[in-house]
């Protein structure tokens, strides 16, 4: 039971991130119809954004501490970071420490911007244009990102790690009745499950409560009717994407510290997450959100020791098995709308 517990959190830490970008995904899709294949790259920047932070919050000075000395006796030269000199020790130090927290205030607004430009520059020519054209320029906009991003932070992970408040495990075991030290989960990964959760259910309320979303699901149901009664449909879409951009970059300032950024994260969670777009049904957001959570269960557990020995490679492979499974007997997805590729 307690390993049974163990992979069910694990699925659920994997699923939130299939969740978030696939719901941007969707919103893209289902407000503009463009199959974005730049989408992983915006989790990509939303990653870097917290690098970049943490970079300029740790730029120092070199000072001399009179207090201590090198081996030859003369006094040692220290790097002070400039937040530590503004703030004091204290303050300075934790805003340190906790730069990734502090790099979501810092990327909606650049995620919102880099959607709008993406958007307006680019992606509103190809409207019109068949789902094949939009995936090639997505695409081909998604390397041009990726070896930009290579260019200024080099090929290697760079690690981020969540504040030092955060960085242990908890005993969930000993809150359900287990014996101590049975199921240990690390805090940041909760941490991230329940931010999943928080994003996730803020569009959705959006969507759902305010005017500027009724108007946006409208549009998306018919999007000719809404324009004749007189809404500018289109930037309001505009921000949609922008929106779906922010997403997926705080999916990407918060996933840091559990997977260090690097310039190709962007095109590994890409195919899966199309893969859990497809699974709930494109279009569809709250399939998109049921179909992230459950494929990443269903990963979790077919990487267990028991299911690879059976199968090996069965861990790589399961997804995509769900997924032809899946187009073969539902070609709409579990919650997708009757007739979306169903021609």
């Amino acid at each position: 039971m307690d390993a049974f517990i163990l992979q069910i959190l694990n699925g659920l830490d994997k699923g939130s991130a299939y969740a978030l970008i696939a719901l941007g995904l969707t919103l893209i899709f289902g407000t503009l119809g463009v199959v974005n294949f730049a989408h992983g790259a915006l989790f990509m920047i939303g990653a870097f954004c917290a690098v970049f932070l943490q970079r300029i919050l740790s730029l120092s000075f070199l000072t001399v501490d009179e207090t201590r000395t090198d081996f030859l006796g003369n006094p040692m030269k220290v790097e002070t970071p400039y937040v530590v000199d503004w703030f004091g020790p204290e303050l300075g130090n934790a805003i340190i420490d906790w730069s990734v927290p502090l790099a979501i205030l810092f990327a909606i607004p650049v995620m919102v911007f880099v959607g709008f430009v993406m958007e307006r520059g680019l992606i509103k020519h190809f409207y019109k244009r068949p789902h094949a054209d939009q995936i090639l320029v997505t695409f081909g906009l998604a390397i041009v990102l990726q070896e930009i991003i290579k260019y200024f932070y080099g090929a290697n992970p760079i690690p981020t790690p969540a504040p030092r408040a955060l960085a242990g495990a908890f005993d969930i075991g000993t809150v359900i009745g287990f014996d101590a030290n049975t199921i240990i989960y690390p805090y940041w990964r909760m941490i991230y499950f329940a931010f999943s959760l928080i994003i996730i259910g803020g569009v959705f309320g959006f969507l759902r409560y305010t005017t500027f979303g009724m108007v946006v699901r409208a549009g998306m149901a018919d999007r000719e009717t809404v324009g004749m009664l007189g809404i500018d449909i289109d930037r309001r879409f505009t921000l949609m994407f922008g929106i779906a951009a922010a997403v997926a970059g705080l999916a990407g300032v918060m996933y840091t510290p559990i997977n260090p950024p690097n310039y190709h994260m962007g095109m590994d969670f890409l195919v899966l997450s199309f893969v859990v777009v497809v699974v709930g049904g494109m279009g569809s957001l709250p399939g998109a959100v049921l179909a992230g959570f459950l494929l990443g269960i269903l990963e979790s557990f077919a990487s267990t020791s028991w299911a690879t020995s059976a199968l090996p490679g069965i861990n790589q492979i399961i997804i995509y098995l769900v997924a032809i499974i899946v187009l073969l007997t539902r070609p709409r997805g579990l919650m997708g709308r009757k007739g979306v590729m169903e021609e």
